[in-house]
């Protein structure tokens, strides 16, 4: 069930004509986020038992199956309610166990508890919304503040797989700038 006509995000279209062409007509784009769901534990995995380079690996490939499963439902007219709703739930766990279990050892605690309350900040106000009737869009605040999140994460992977200090810093100081723009999102919905 189609619930409005998509907007074609700037990426959309370079996904049409790459990644999306590879991708059979029976493939929906939900199909893209119960994979992240279920390979999400995977990547929580690898980081517990200190595989960095499969820990890297698998959040990259996770983490884009949002940006498959967003333009394959705009560039296809395939956006469902389910999607809408398991989509940002699907994000949320995605960043926020990653966050947690990386903070265990590697992120500052403050940063970490801020990406995990904003993010759940984010899941209760769009639950709110929804019960009485607020259909809103992932505004462009959010958008930002997702690739910088897993921008951050990836990062610090980067950094623990080659040892290289200097990248906690970079993921340290993204992972702030998400957090930024997590506050402008947030304040932009009026919450």
């Amino acid at each position: 069930m189609e619930l409005f006509k998509p907007k074609l995000q700037p990426h959309d279209k370079i996904m049409k004509y790459t990644v999306l062409l590879l991708i059979p007509k029976f493939l929906r784009p939900n199909h893209f986020t119960y994979l992240r769901f279920v390979f999400t534990p995977l990547v929580i995995y690898f980081i517990l038992v200190s595989d960095y380079r499969a820990a890297l690996v698998s959040f990259l490939l996770v983490a884009f199956t949002d940006a498959i499963d967003g333009s394959l439902a705009r560039t296809r007219d395939q956006i469902t309610e389910r999607g809408t709703v398991l989509d940002p739930i699907a994000d949320k766990i995605l960043i926020s166990s990653t966050i947690f279990v990386l903070m265990l050892k590697h992120i500052n605690v403050f940063i970490s508890l801020a990406i995990i309350i904003l993010e759940s900040l984010f899941l209760v106000g769009w639950y709110l919304r929804h019960k009485y009737g607020k259909k809103e869009k992932v505004n462009v605040w959010g958008k930002i503040k997702m690739i910088l999140q897993v921008a951050g994460v990836a990062i610090l992977l980067l950094g623990l797989c080659t040892g290289n200090p200097m990248m906690f810093y970079y993921s340290q100081t993204t992972l702030i700038f998400a957090i930024i723009f997590a506050l402008i999102s947030l304040f932009s919905y009026g919450i």
